[in-house]
């Protein structure tokens, strides 16, 4: 197949002249195609959705967070309270294994815990974690975790990216071996690892009875990391690959005429941005121009793009958060419609009236970062596309040699503030703006106990943020699946796709 777009009849042709084996449906397995290569697969290493997909699968939490309720349900905790201000004690599951049957007990809390949450030990998801002191073990099976300070959310990110290594293991090979060969407590445990290539999996038999996932039904598990969405659609077709994301909007459409694959999509909790660096040292100086920063968002057609482009499920925002997050608001914050004009006015007023030359950095979605240097090219700002890994780009941003990027943030599916805004704003290794006063009030949210507090600076933080146009928002993303027409299978708006729930008809 080349690189063009068959078009439905075509699609249904090939599909027919292929005859899909599905081999996923005859061995009861399931193969995974995702775009983003996996750079490391320890979870506190690696900052890419398909390693919070592929972490969820081989280890546990503490907390399971119910994605149709949002209800708090024991995983590896049975129960917890909170002691104080800064202290959450937790009872602990027994009976559990790891995948090498190591038993599950306290000291893997605390060794995983402790380990993660040391800026020495240089975890990449320092986010997550930054936020515990430390913690103690009480006996074998309950344990005491004390925060750095008031963090009102930590129950949602032990429910989220906080999974528990075991401490022996974890202690000899350290992140490095924990990536060769993953070891967890979860539905499924590692055949196979050709870094970054694919992982195959399989079932953990050991599996615990009571575990919130329940029973994975599909015994063997492989994913494949294909960064080329035009050999993921034809894996599909070819019957190849049972489940695909991140296939394009136009793909997405031409697979609903073929009889032999379904597509499932809707929004989930992840929103699209170009990152700006204003900073003193920006390697472009016009950033520094709030009237030029603002000319850029004048200057994309969001709307357009939602509609066109980015597919069913997407709606324009106007702050830098997913809408569903507690904190999220957009009251008070300027609006920024497409307006070409209006872009080119500011940037004569800003002292180019000729435009200028940008690079713009890309990992994802080529299709609708072309369209953005399109919008920008339209008004005089002559963005050069430099294409490259997720790792790449996000180096280039945090070292300053990126003056901006097409950036996409599912915060973990973490469903607060804390786990996005401040993440670039909060002088962060990813913020290329530090602004004092947006930190200040983004911690204000994420250490009061008060949930009003917590609302009203966050909407001071995304206000400031909008005002000075130091962000482009742009979009929420939806999820576009293609699959196996016999797979049972659900999009969650915490972009999961669990596997542990499928089964075939």
């Amino acid at each position: 197949m080349n690189g063009k777009m068959l078009g439905a009849a075509a699609l249904v042709a090939v599909a027919a002249l292929t005859s899909p084996a599905w081999a996923g449906k005859k061995d009861n397995s399931l193969h995974f195609a995702d775009p983003q290569v996996l750079e490391n697969v320890d979870p506190y290493f690696n900052s890419v959705r398909i390693g919070v997909i592929v972490g969820q699968h081989i280890w546990d939490t503490l907390i399971y967070r119910d994605p149709e309720t949002n209800e708090y349900k024991g995983l590896l905790a049975t129960s917890w309270k909170w002691v104080d201000d800064k202290t959450i004690e937790l009872e602990l599951r027994k009976g559990v294994k790891f995948h090498n049957g190591a038993t599950f007990n306290a000291d893997d809390v605390v060794y995983t815990l402790n380990f993660v949450s040391k800026p020495e030990n240089k975890v990449i998801t320092q986010q997550n974690v930054n936020w515990i002191d430390h913690a103690e073990k009480l006996d074998d099976y309950k344990v005491r975790i004390v925060t750095k300070r008031p963090f009102p959310a930590a129950l949602e990110y032990l429910a989220g990216p906080v999974i528990i290594h075991p401490h022996e293991y974890y202690a000899k090979v350290g992140p490095k071996g924990m990536s060769e060969k993953p070891l967890g407590t979860g539905p499924y445990r590692l055949v196979e690892n050709a870094m970054g290539k694919y992982l195959r999996l399989e079932r953990n038999p050991d599996y615990f009875k009571d575990s919130p996932k329940g029973q994975p039904k599909i015994e063997k598990l492989e994913f494949r990391f294909i960064p080329d969405p035009q050999t993921r659609m034809a894996e599909v077709l070819s019957g190849g690959i049972d489940l695909a994301r991140q296939l394009t909007a136009d793909q997405i459409e031409q697979l609903r005429a073929v009889p032999s694959v379904q597509v499932v999509s809707g929004e989930i909790m992840r929103f699209v941005f170009l990152q700006l660096n204003s900073t003193e040292n920006t390697p472009a100086a016009p950033l520094r121009d709030v009237r030029v920063r603002k000319a850029i968002l004048h200057a994309i057609n969001r709307e357009g793009m939602v509609k066109s482009i980015v597919g069913e499920g997407s709606r324009v925002i106007n702050v830098m958060c997913f809408p569903s997050q507690f904190g999220c608001s957009d009251e008070g914050a300027p609006r920024y419609p497409y307006d070409p004009a209006k872009a080119k006015a500011l940037l004569k007023e800003a002292g180019y009236p000729n435009g200028f030359d940008i690079d713009l950095y890309g990992f994802q979605d080529r299709n609708q970062t072309e369209a953005m240097v399109a919008f920008l090219g339209a008004v005089g700002i002559r963005a050069n596309l430099r294409w490259s890994q997720y790792a790449a780009v996000r180096e280039a941003m945090r070292s300053g040699k990126a003056p901006l990027s097409h950036q996409s943030w599912g915060s973990f599916s973490i469903n607060d503030v804390s786990a996005s805004t401040p993440v670039f704003f909060k002088f962060t290794p990813d913020d290329v703006t530090r602004d004092a006063e947006v930190r200040d009030l983004l911690e204000r949210g994420d250490t009061s106990i008060d949930p009003k507090v917590r609302k009203e600076a966050y909407g001071k933080a995304l206000k400031r943020i909008a005002e000075q146009a130091y962000a482009i928002p742009l979009y929420t993303l939806p999820a576009l699946y293609a699959a196996n027409k016999d797979l049972v299978f659900k999009a969650y708006r915490d972009e999961i796709p669990r596997v542990w729930e499928m089964s075939y008809k």
